[in-house]
């Protein structure tokens, strides 16, 4: 019996040299420490958010899978930058249709003007 307890001392004793060494050695396997509550890792560019910053997007995994307030955020930030580049469209599109729209009658204006110069050149005449 006594055989069995000493076989069982050394054998914890031998783990926990292990343990400690690994622990010394590999860290708490931990680059960073952990983040303040309230803030996030997760990273979104101000301006100009590309289809690569979207797939580099990485959330903190939580119980019943990612934290709902990161998700909303970047969610949130992309509708902002998707909203953005829709009105610059928009504004992009309308001064397009306008100068459509006076090139007609920029032409028109141009054709009659020399009309008007031959025409008073042939009453001096």
């Amino acid at each position: 019996m006594m055989t069995i307890l000493l076989y069982l001392i050394v054998m914890a004793l031998v783990g926990a040299m292990i343990f400690l060494a690994a622990s010394a050695v590999f860290g708490r396997s931990e680059e960073l420490p952990p983040l303040p509550p309230g803030t996030t890792a997760t990273v979104l560019p101000a301006e100009d958010v590309t289809g690569a910053d979207v797939d580099a997007l990485r959330f903190q995994q939580v119980l019943r899978g990612y934290k709902a307030s990161e998700v909303d955020w970047a969610l949130h930030r992309l509708g902002l930058e998707i909203d953005s580049l829709r009105a610059q469209l928009g504004r992009d599109e309308r001064s397009e249709v306008l100068v459509k729209a006076d090139a007609p009658a920029k032409a028109e204006a141009s054709q009659e003007a020399p009309a008007t110069e031959s025409e008073s050149k042939d009453s001096q005449g």
